[in-house]
């Protein structure tokens, strides 16, 4: 048994794992790399195995840095199973789709102005190949993968469909289980049902990604949301969000309905302006059984809680263009969450010199990312190939997190205590993995690892 950590080791995007056992090859995630963009090329596009040496595929959720590069696994190879919770492979459906179109578009965009682009990662052909390969399996259904190989999904509670994959894997007489967290969500989600108990396991692998940090009260995002949109109203400005289309947008949504129905919303127009994030709300209007029991009950008497008056979601391109044109205070939510492409990029490209626009970061921003730049307070920025000065209000609201911050991934891992003798951090900046790695010492844990990428370990 071989655990080969290829990506999300000592960062947070690209989640990737190769377990061996049995000579069989599978991964735990395959996701995009996200940072500086030639390294992202390279790294996406070039896998450091043979794809076609993949025997299978399980998917912990949908989100891109999870999912976003089984296509180019397909185009270069694989042909196992890729297994998924229903609702993430209705997600993927989408957002695979999206992240082809989305390589395509910027790819001509920069050409069109004179720029250098690399050609696109994959195209929408295949994504349809990666979609033929899913095979959808229930929550905490445990499941043969390959003979002396089990699997089974456990609800993470991080977004819809969202999972930890416990591995069983037996090699003689004996049997071993590997509990890789995926992204784990908080204990009391906004929307969906609270993280399943996790089963024991021998090795964890987890995130870390607010591994220092404890998060803001969730009530205050409410408060915030409140306030920013009544500064824009005064000074005829524009609120600016970039937000995950999947996730964080409908959580943001269910929020600014939530304020809507206790009637203290301000008047002004809210545009969520992304073809993904109105599909992926789509989806989640499909998936009421994964919300908890209190959105469940608040449905009874609000049946849409992605919808109201002044909230509209736009799709095409044109509809997008005549928001810069507009001149009266709204509130604009589009997609990618670290400003590193889509739609977002174009309206901070026309927003980003006004001191009238406030822009809202919603969580983490990775390293060498365009809303890193911006939270970290650069006076300049480059977007789309050009350089503007930072003349808008930056703002960070971190209570919306779907991540567990340290105090409740610690509460997670601590149900785990006892049989599992390492742990291992992934999905996580060094610091943050520091000091998760010593939080979890001081509770008592042994061994605590945080690998490298590349590194592999024999069990």
């Amino acid at each position: 048994m071989k655990i080969t950590f290829w990506g999300a080791a000592q960062t947070v995007t690209g989640s990737m794992h190769l377990v061996e056992c049995n000579g069989y090859r599978m991964l735990l995630d395959c996701g995009l790399y996200q940072g500086r963009r030639a390294e992202a090329y390279q790294r996406n596009s070039t896998f450091p195995f043979n794809p076609r040496t993949i025997d299978a595929v399980l998917l912990s959720h949908a989100h891109i840095d999870h999912s976003g590069n089984l296509p180019s696994l397909v185009k270069q190879g694989f042909r196992g199973l890729i297994y998924a919770t229903a609702a993430t492979r209705d997600l993927c459906a989408i957002m695979l789709a999206d992240s082809a179109h989305i390589q395509e578009s910027d790819a001509r965009f920069l050409r069109k102005h004179g720029k250098d682009a690399a050609d696109p990662l994959y195209q929408l052909e295949d994504v349809a190949h990666t979609m033929e390969l899913f095979h959808t399996i229930p929550y905490r259904r445990r499941f043969v993968v390959f003979p002396g190989i089990e699997a089974a999904f456990y609800d993470a509670g991080h977004i819809l469909g969202s999972a930890a994959i416990a591995l069983w894997l037996q090699e003689g007489d004996r049997e071993r289980c590997i509990l890789f967290t995926g992204d784990a969500g908080r204990p009391a989600p906004v929307l969906l049902r609270q993280p399943d108990r996790l089963p024991e396991a021998d090795v964890i692998i987890s995130e870390s990604t607010y591994g220092g940090k404890t998060h803001e009260p969730q009530e205050t995002t409410l408060q915030t949301l409140q306030r920013l949109i009544e500064r824009i109203i005064t000074e005829h400005g524009k609120l600016i969000i970039p937000a995950f289309s999947v996730g964080r947008t409908q959580n943001l949504v269910y929020y600014l309905n939530m304020l809507h129905n206790s009637g203290v919303l301000a008047d002004v127009p809210i545009v969520v302006d992304s073809p993904l994030s109105s599909s992926a709300t789509n989806v989640y209007r499909l998936h009421p059984e994964c919300f908890n029991p209190a959105v469940r009950q608040a449905m009874l008497t609000d049946p849409d809680p992605f919808g109201f008056e002044s909230l509209r979601y736009t799709r095409s391109a044109d509809e997008s263009k005549a928001l810069n044109g507009k001149r009266r205070p709204m509130v604009i939510i589009s997609a990618s969450g670290m400003c590193e492409s889509g739609r977002i990029l174009h309206h901070l490209r026309n927003t980003i010199e006004d001191h009238t626009t406030t822009v809202l970061l919603l969580g983490f921003m990775a390293e060498h990312t365009l809303g890193r730049r911006l939270a970290d307070g650069a006076d300049r920025v480059r977007i789309l190939g050009e350089e503007f000065r930072v003349r808008a209000r930056i703002e960070q609201l971190h209570s919306m997190s779907a991540h567990a911050d340290q105090e409740e991934l610690a509460a997670y891992l601590g149900q785990l205590h006892g049989r599992a003798e390492t742990i291992f951090l992934v999905h996580g900046e060094p610091a943050a993995q520091t000091l998760m790695a010593e939080r979890l010492r001081q509770d008592g844990w042994q061994d605590v690892r945080i690998p490298t990428r590349g590194e592999s370990v024999e069990l």
